[in-house]
């Protein structure tokens, strides 16, 4: 009797694909870093935000058309495959993995430090090694499991957000005990734009890599049983939701505080906790971002894992990378992400400033490169679709093939525009050089292939 193959579960529900997403996407980023957005940019830096989430909807639109037509646990890197060829699948696979295993030692590294305020004996080392243990156990056990404890443990940070929110209203409309209806802060202290308007559209740049990790619902839904129009709708659904996320609550801080005030650079949502008056906000606000960390790090381990096990389908991966747990886990695959990544959190210990310092720098552009790549491949898909079966498009990007040239080309400017932003030039020219690596690694692996299949040719026909 033929032993049944195993393959991965489709067992995760639209709202783990939401809460997937949303772990992915919403953490140390928005709690702590837009206190440095907020402190360059001004009140403006809405607008910075706002624009780089226009950018994100768009990209996730082309993400959503393509998905509703062929759902891929590689997503975004089969699509550049079937578009662009396999030298683009290969790369962006591999960027992709390189990306979230650098993120998820990062924000490990980020909790650790929380982590070790409340339990200062325990090495650094020791906390971030429990952090990883934590991570690999609640990706291998299954993906049913996995999306229910995602779920639980996004849905704190997503309710501190709306809560946070509501709480910001209820302050800035004069309802809060002894405030009264005020928007000062938008203007004074230098105006809404006090730094100017170019630094608006530099920090529009900077805030695009706020919104990363959204796409990871494409790639969960290759273990959903959701209709694929479904999962396009969701993949929306997720973009506007984590748009207004950032949009709403940073609103509500450079309107309850002065942009220039340094307690906003160092942790604005603990200084507006503090504004209101709510008692032990900062350790409230470092549970909410140790969870967003966590749930950060768990998205990322899972959508590397995912991309991993892709590429090995291809044969750009291991073969080992394929085995799948009788729950269907690629758990080898997940170990490979989390071996990597507590490797890069050593080396946050042993070099922090040379070796960790350059893969931080390395991974930091390759997100802008894949979206390029998402824009090209789309409008390559949908020219092919639409020839041969346009049925088969139940979502479509608005204002095709206008706003895909568009958003290319915008892609473009801002990569470009990184080379003249001192900050972010040696990210730009480090994520080339990443890329050019994968991309050598391609290059020679077809080599000796192909040098391989002229000998086997040269052979007589009983020897091959």
């Amino acid at each position: 009797m033929k032993e049944k193959q195993v393959e991965l579960k489709r067992d995760l529900k639209i709202r783990h694909l939401m809460m997937i997403a949303y772990g992915g996407t919403i953490g140390a980023g928005l709690f702590v870093g837009s206190g440095s957005m907020i402190h360059a940019v001004g009140p403006a830096s809405v607008l910075s935000y706002l624009m780089a989430g226009i950018l994100v909807v768009l990209v996730m639109r082309m993400l959503g058309e393509m998905a509703a037509v062929h759902p891929s646990v590689g997503s975004f890197s089969e699509y550049a495959r079937l578009a662009l060829g396999n030298w683009a699948g290969f790369s962006v696979g591999w960027l992709y993995w390189y990306f979230w295993v650098i993120a998820v030692s990062a924000q490990t590294i980020a909790a650790a430090r929380i982590l070790k305020t409340w339990f200062p004996s325990v090495p650094l080392w020791g906390i971030s090694l429990g952090i990883i243990l934590l991570l690999i156990l609640t990706n291998a056990a299954s993906v049913r499991f996995f999306g229910r404890f995602q779920y639980w443990v996004s849905m704190i940070k997503v309710t501190a957000i709306i809560l946070f929110i509501l709480a910001g209203l209820v302050f800035v409309f004069g309802w809060w005990p002894g405030t009264e209806l005020s928007f000062v802060n938008l203007t004074a202290h230098g105006g809404f734009a006090p730094n100017g308007l170019t630094v608006i559209f530099q920090g529009a740049i900077i805030a695009i890599f706020s919104f990363v990790g959204v796409e990871i619902v494409t790639i969960a839904s290759a273990e959903s049983k959701t209709m694929a129009r479904t999962v396009a709708k969701t993949t929306n659904t997720v973009t506007w939701w984590v748009l207004f996320f950032y949009i709403g609550s940073i609103f509500l801080v450079v309107t309850i505080l002065p942009w220039n005030d340094g307690a906003v650079l160092k942790s604005p949502y603990v200084s507006v906790l503090k504004e209101l008056g709510i008692p032990e906000g900062a350790l409230i606000m470092n549970g909410i971002v140790l969870t967003a960390l966590v749930s950060g790090s768990n998205s990322g381990l899972y959508a590397s894992s995912r991309m991993l096990y892709a590429l090995a389908k291809y044969g750009d991966a291991p073969a080992w990378c394929l085995s799948l747990t009788r729950r269907g886990v690629p758990f080898s695959s997940v170990l490979a992400g989390a071996f990597a990544a507590f490797l890069s959190v050593v080396s946050s210990y042993v070099s922090p400033d040379q070796v960790f310092l350059f893969l931080v720098h390395s991974s930091g552009a390759i997100a802008l490169f894949i979206y390029l790549l998402i824009s090209i491949s789309q409008l390559r898909m949908r020219g092919i679709l639409e020839r041969e079966n346009p049925r088969r498009l139940k979502v479509r990007v608005w204002g095709f093939p206008y706003v895909t040239y568009a958003m290319i080309v915008l892609m473009i400017v801002v990569i470009s525009s990184m080379l003249v932003m001192p900050d972010m030039r040696i990210q730009l020219i480090l994520g080339f050089v990443t890329w050019a690596a994968v991309l050598a690694v391609y290059g020679i692996r077809l080599l000796l292939y192909r040098k391989m299949q002229k000998k086997r040719s040269l052979l007589p026909s009983d020897m091959r």
